[in-house]
């Protein structure tokens, strides 16, 4: 197992007395009297960071920072150095250093400074590691990203059927992704290559809805005046999707269950039976069998599409993913904006682990694309947090630090952007709510409210 810290320091003293200061503090501390041999162990994807004095015999911590740099860019140094080295210290932050820390120093600006390096490394090391994810793997896997059981479950059945001809039902609740599931079984079916066609049935009216399944000839009805292919001849040769499928309207539900047996269609205004190629996929976020007890949805019609079910799991069930699907909506809008975008600290990522995403995987795409902008992480108004949800093995340091973001953002806005208010509320002082503010990018009072 890897230290926490490599320490290098020529001083016998220093370098044991650091490694006290470290050792107490709970953190595994690897020790070096010169920068040769200190980098020997060090990777791009080591969880370590360096704390070096800067003036030593042989190579000093200035050419060890460069080396380490250039070993990974992102890798934390902290120097030590004396009093006269202030500004070559300053230039080597400009330079990549992490911290430096002016001799003689206290154990505890060692340790914060040591603690703080430590989460910003393992905050790169994971948000790698998402991006590695999100490119590794196959085509599915990509686009219906996710690596808990019920995902992983749902991508093997969608494999599974798209060998098959048969029609597929998917539910799940509003915003949960069903439109992309069916797409996705499209894709890695053979019809992969004809046409993927969507129609949302609670999106049409009545009187509309059987044209645009079936077509209709020219002088069907007022207003026909040409020929039009429905969406199930438009679709022959590969899938239609029929999303909200609980919306349908009783009559057209028998035409439907026709359709489906026989795979013909008749248009409006014609007598003539015409053959059809064409897989169903229909999706629901309503319980179809309680649609039946209730009237509102045919008993053969349900029974006809319930045989080949594909069930996706709300985002409250499946939280574990959130961190990995953020980094991926994330990613999308970089592509979209053309610009990189911040990262979350792990106060974001706590705050959006434990929030119970009632707009599912559309409400965390909505999210991250406020974050890509710099609004931080807004809820809206389903600002809501879970106490007590287990945040996937967060620090406590993490968790507190988005309750606390979620309250400041609570507390600024039931005050109305006024900050008086706020931190007498909150029984905190003015620069202290200032400071907490900058801290998480919070910036959404009213100046003109400073009182």
């Amino acid at each position: 197992m890897s230290a926490d810290v490599i320490l290098i320091d020529d001083e016998p003293h220093l370098l044991e007395s650091g490694k006290q200061s470290l050792e107490l503090a709970g953190l595994t501390v690897e020790c070096h009297a010169a920068a040769d041999g200190a980098l020997m162990n060090i990777t791009a994807s080591s969880p370590c960071i360096i704390v070096s004095d800067v003036r030593m015999p042989g190579h000093s911590g200035l050419e060890l920072m460069a080396r380490a740099l250039a070993i990974d860019p992102q890798i934390p140094v902290i120097l030590i150095t004396g009093h006269g080295d202030i500004p070559m210290a300053v230039q080597a932050i400009r330079d990549g250093a992490y911290d430096f820390i002016e001799k003689p120093f206290a154990p505890g600006s060692l340790v914060n400074s040591v603690q703080r390096a430590l989460e910003q490394r393992r905050l790169v090391l994971d948000n790698r590691a998402l991006r590695d994810a999100l490119t590794q793997g196959s085509l599915l896997e990509r686009s219906l990203v996710g690596k808990n059981p019920e995902v992983i479950q749902l991508r093997e059945r969608i494999v599974s059927f798209a060998g098959t001809d048969a029609d597929v039902l998917i539910t799940g609740e509003t915003g949960t992704g069903k439109e992309l599931v069916a797409r996705s079984l499209h894709e890695a079916s053979p019809r992969s290559k004809a046409r993927f066609v969507a129609i949302n049935c609670g999106a049409l009216p009545e009187t509309i809805i059987e044209s645009e399944l079936f077509g209709h000839e020219a002088g069907a009805f007022t207003g026909a005046v040409k020929t039009r292919l429905g969406k199930f001849e438009y679709a022959s040769g590969g899938t239609l999707f029929l999303d909200e499928i609980e919306s349908m309207p009783l009559d057209l539900q028998a035409r439907l269950l026709r359709v489906l047996e026989e795979r013909s269609v008749v248009r409006l205004g014609s007598n003539e039976e015409r053959s059809v190629d064409v897989r169903v996929v229909a999706a629901t976020k309503e319980d179809l069998r309680g649609a039946v007890d209730r009237g509102s949805f045919r008993e053969d019609l349900y029974y006809r599409l319930n045989v080949l079910t594909l069930s996706i799991p709300p985002l409250r069930r499946r939280q574990d993913d959130v961190p990995l699907l953020f980094a991926h909506f994330l990613t999308n809008t970089e592509t979209r904006l053309k610009r990189e975008v911040t990262r979350p600290q792990p106060g974001d990522l706590a705050l959006l682990v434990a929030h119970d995403w009632p707009g599912n995987v559309r409400e965390l795409e909505n999210v991250a694309m406020r974050f890509a902008l710099g609004l931080g992480i807004d809820f809206g108004q389903t600002n809501s947090l879970a106490i007590g949800t287990d945040l996937n093995g967060m620090p406590l340091a993490d968790q507190l630090a988005g309750l606390e973001q979620l309250i400041l953002r609570r507390t600024l806005s039931d005050c109305g952007g006024c900050m008086r208010q706020c931190y007498e509320r909150l029984g905190i002082s003015r620069k202290t709510l200032y400071d907490k503010l900058r801290k998480y990018g919070i910036s959404q009072a009213d100046e003109d409210n400073i009182g």
